[in-house]
């Protein structure tokens, strides 16, 4: 499926090609903190497939409690992740688009979650909150 998406502000714009059937979500404690949420949604991408259409993107090295090292990839305007990548190597890397800076975010839900013992207890009981359609 083409994709295409943008940063918030607009600075940073982008092309690819996913699969929708590869749409994860991951409840880790660093896509926790990233995002600011109890979860990260992503898509993974071949590096060949993703064009960079407009902006400079910025990149941040997290070490994992593996030890393996991630590129955290950004806009440096305002700061939306655009995709997560292995930080070492060339070539045949997987770039982990953020869906939701795709314009086709809505057509890419979720097929699988990983990280969930790191999930919010009270992720699974948000259903019963009280619900507005705006703000």
């Amino acid at each position: 499926m083409h994709i295409d998406g943008s940063c918030h502000c607009g600075h940073i714009t982008y092309e690819a090609e996913a699969d929708p059937e590869q749409v994860g979500m991951c409840h880790c404690t660093d896509c926790q903190k990233f995002s600011g949420s109890a979860f990260r949604i992503g898509v993974p991408v071949p590096e060949a497939s993703f064009r960079l259409s407009s902006g400079t993107l910025r990149t941040y090295i997290k070490t994992a409690e593996s030890g393996g090292k991630r590129a955290q990839v950004f806009c440096p305007e305002c700061g939306t992740h655009i995709y997560s990548t292995t930080a070492e190597g060339e070539g045949n890397r997987l770039f982990r688009i953020r869906v939701p800076t795709a314009n086709q975010a809505a057509q890419l839900p979720p097929k699988r979650r990983g990280w969930c013992s790191s999930a919010p207890a009270w992720l699974g009981s948000i259903d019963a909150l009280p619900q507005r359609p705006k703000q």
